[in-house]
């Protein structure tokens, strides 16, 4: 009679040999499968079958991009002040096997390589530089990462630093600094403006004054030109009332009229220095103002003859 219990050992050894045999790898991982102890193969994402007792799962690894935090830690930079800095390292599995084999702990060896190498690119630089070049410090240490973790399967993608922490006295002196650089920069920005108002204000009395002297300039020449205009326009009235006398001399009877205008305006004469002295000279012979008629007669004749 068959012992019922061979059925359901035979059953489980079954079942053990059925999920030692099919392997399902999710996306975006690869496992390392070992054949007695030496590496056979890697399993990609997906169904996969092996050899139950003598292949088996060595490393699991995931081919995402991993985020590891990279402990803080103190610098001494090129001028010899201490500070404290930590960052963040991003990488990538690439070859399955060389990370599970190329060492024997990768993340550590990333780890203390990124921090060795952070000392060294710091240590190569002033304080203020290195609040300055963060982007310089992150792509040295990503390229000295790279280089080193070749061989162990990984890819470096980069390297942030979270911060940069100098001491509490470099802090103070910096912040200091940054107070007296502002009102260095206010005060000249203060005179600057004072500067530029004086410069203002003597342009614009400069062309305040220019144009000053343009108008003025401008009247002179103008009065010039009315006064030369008003000559002008006398000049010519005056001739014109000489040419009308002259030609009323011409006239039949025009040189007696034009005596008695003569006679007239002497006597006119007269009367009004009687008016203004007491002591009026007067010719002794009458016909002297006769003569007088004739002489003024004889100057308007010729002037209307030169006319």
């Amino acid at each position: 009679m068959i012992d019922p219990t061979i059925p359901i050992v035979l059953l489980v050894i079954a079942a053990v040999v059925i999920v030692q045999s099919f392997k399902v790898v999710p996306q975006q991982n690869a496992w390392i499968v070992e054949r007695l102890g030496r590496y056979h193969g890697t399993l990609t994402a997906g169904l996969n079958i092996l050899i139950p007792f003598l292949d088996k799962v060595a490393y699991k690894h995931s081919l995402k991009e991993i985020p590891l935090d990279v402990p803080s830690q103190v610098c001494i930079t090129k001028d010899n002040t201490q500070l404290t800095v930590d960052g963040i390292l991003y990488f990538q599995v690439t070859d399955a096997m060389r990370a599970s084999y190329g060492a024997s702990n990768y993340i550590v060896a990333i780890t203390q390589l990124a921090q060795t190498t952070l000392r060294s690119v710091i240590g190569r630089m002033e304080l203020d530089r290195t609040f300055e070049e963060r982007g310089i410090i992150n792509s040295s240490v990503v390229q000295a990462l790279d280089e080193a973790a070749l061989n162990w399967g990984v890819k470096v993608l980069r390297y942030e630093i979270k911060d940069l922490t100098p001491p509490h006295v470099i802090l103070h002196a910096m912040q200091a600094q940054i107070t007296a650089e502002r009102e260095k920069r206010a005060l000249i920005a203060a005179s600057e403006g004072r500067r530029q108002e004086q410069i203002n204000i003597a342009t614009g009395e400069r062309e305040a004054s220019i144009a000053r002297s343009e108008g003025e300039k401008q009247a002179e020449i103008n009065k010039a030109e009315g006064q030369a205009a008003a000559i002008t326009a006398v000049a010519e009235a005056t001739a014109d009332a000489i040419r009308k006398i002259a030609a009323s001399i011409e006239l039949p009877g025009g040189a007696q009229a034009v005596q008695l205008k003569v006679a007239e305006r002497a006597i006119e004469a007269y009367a009004h220095l009687a008016q203004k002295n007491n002591t009026m000279i007067v010719p002794g012979n009458m016909s002297e103002v006769a003569g007088l008629i004739g002489t003024a007669m004889a100057l308007m004749k010729s002037s209307a003859h030169r006319v």
